[in-house]
């Protein structure tokens, strides 16, 4: 049986990979803060169906010590490393966490993994944000990076981190530069879930108003659990490559917004509110990635489409409103 490894594994994508992972007959060991194995219903929500079929250890991504228990402990025959302090907004406002977090945690990871578990496969979470202030659309493998935060900016030094440990040691280790990928278990943090739960709320009598930034910035949504697929799919190849994975198709902020409401029956422009307070200092405009390289050598497809991913988010919220979850789907 094999072993993995998922650092991350409380957030959306990994909970998500854990579940591909079992379904695939693996042993999942998962890193996690001591405070959520402490606090399992608010810190674990999204992998406490799976509870008693992982294995979860207690470490963190700022200390090296702990992250070299972990691989001595559990000599993992892959490793995802997805951790990481990803809401872009936040970044502005704390980068200096942001990049201490994102970039000595995945340098922690690299080094564990070659002293403890050289023959372990590593995934990297990369991130389409590399490419920010883009020079080509759509961009590919091959597209400059020109971070506009410093959360883009710690996953540029962590791709090449990445490819240093490649190239120096032979770590087996592919980067995936996904682009934004949603779902219900989305934190309401993110821009997309703010609309969806806000749309619900509405919907029902709860609220009146969201409050957005920038309706005008355009991105490639897909589906997490799709993109989750491709993730595996990477570390399953003789050869480790990097690989953009995106849908190839764009839309707004303002489109997501009109879908989310118009789903419900309701007018976007009666209920959002343009708030200066979450523009950022520097956006990103446009992104749309090429996945032509993955489809071809991994055979890797999303499945979910926009109207289909924005839909399930919608009704997940209205069902979470009704059944009184506590913000837990």
């Amino acid at each position: 049986m094999k072993r993995a490894l998922i650092t991350g594994i409380t957030g959306q994508d990994g909970s998500y990979l854990a579940e591909l992972l079992l379904e695939q007959g693996y042993e999942v060991h998962g890193i996690v803060r001591r405070v959520a194995i402490e606090d399992p219903e608010h810190r674990l929500w999204r992998v406490l169906h799976l509870r008693d079929r992982l294995h979860l250890h207690a470490a963190s991504l700022e200390s090296l010590a702990s992250i070299y228990r972990v691989f001595r402990t559990v000599q993992p025959d892959e490793c995802y490393h997805l951790g990481a302090q990803s809401f872009v907004a936040y970044s502005f406002e704390d980068e200096f966490s942001t990049l201490n977090a994102n970039i000595n945690g995945t340098h922690y990871v690299l080094a564990a993994l070659r002293d403890c578990a050289p023959d372990c496969r590593l995934y990297f979470a990369a991130s389409s944000e590399m490419f920010g202030k883009v020079t080509e659309v759509p961009q590919r493998e091959t597209t400059p990076f020109h971070p506009r935060s410093a959360y883009g900016i710690s996953k540029v030094a962590g791709f090449h981190l990445v490819r240093n440990y490649r190239e120096a040691y032979g770590t087996k280790a592919s980067c995936g530069i996904l682009y934004n990928h949603e779902s219900p278990r989305r934190g309401f943090e993110f821009v997309t879930r703010k609309i969806t739960s806000h749309a619900a709320r509405i919907k029902l009598g709860l609220a009146q108003q969201v409050h957005l930034g920038n309706l005008e910035s355009r991105r490639d949504w897909g589906h997490a659990a799709d993109y989750v697929r491709a993730m595996w799919m990477m570390l399953q190849q003789d050869e480790p490559e990097d690989y953009v994975i995106a849908t190839g198709e764009q839309h707004s902020v303002r489109e997501f917004a009109n879908e989310a409401f118009g789903y419900l029956g309701l007018n976007y422009e009666d209920h959002v509110v343009v708030d200066p307070q979450f523009l950022r200092p520097a956006d990103v405009e446009t992104l749309l990635g090429d996945a032509t390289k993955a489809r071809e050598q991994l055979g890797w497809e999303c499945k979910v489409g926009f109207k289909d991913l924005v839909h399930e988010m919608v009704e997940a919220d209205l069902r979470h409103l009704r059944n009184a979850g506590g913000g837990k789907i």
